[in-house]
């Protein structure tokens, strides 16, 4: 079990792992079933599951591999799920790669990459982009495939955009 605070003392995230390796020569810590809880106000607003993880740099950089699992505890139960999740600790973006998919009662939203940004409570998820909209039974009412996608956690919103030319999306139902 280990800790890591902020400089001005607020708990930042808690690490448990029933297998640990630390290489002193490189500072990193090498975990196996992994389970990180992050913290919002001393209280828990994500938890995320992992097959392996580094921790490394002096504790400024977490890596997790394997079968990643994020779940959002101040937003309900939304889940985010990806091959692998990287999170440098000094900033407030999380990298996301490999069949990412977020999903909550009304929406699945799927992509190969994905950035959560916290500073703005958003993800964006690069090209391309599937877009499944459910209904009360939750099960898939349409789909949307798109070029890139911005989810607001706030909002509960779903915006399409393309920098380099008009947004194309095709709608199935």
């Amino acid at each position: 079990n280990m800790t890591l605070y902020s400089d001005d003392g607020k708990r930042l995230l808690t690490v448990k792992s029933p297998y640990s390796v630390f290489n002193k020569e490189k500072k990193i810590f090498n975990l196996k079933k992994t389970t990180i809880n992050l913290f919002k106000d001393n209280k828990t607003e994500y938890v995320i599951n992992s097959d392996k993880s580094k921790l490394s740099n002096n504790n400024n950089l977490i890596e997790l591999i394997g079968n990643v699992v994020v779940k959002n505890y101040s937003k309900g139960q939304d889940k985010l799920y990806a091959n692998s999740f990287t999170w440098s600790i000094q900033n407030s973006e999380y990298l996301l790669v490999g069949n990412v998919k977020y999903e909550n009662d009304a929406i699945t939203l799927s992509s190969n990459k994905a950035i959560l940004n916290k500073d703005v409570n958003m993800i964006e998820f690069f090209n391309p982009v599937k877009y499944k909209i459910k209904d009360k039974n939750k099960e898939d009412i349409f789909e949307i495939n798109s070029e890139n996608a911005y989810y607001n956690f706030d909002t509960k919103s779903v915006s399409f955009s393309s920098r380099k030319e008009r947004v194309r999306s095709k709608i199935y139902f």
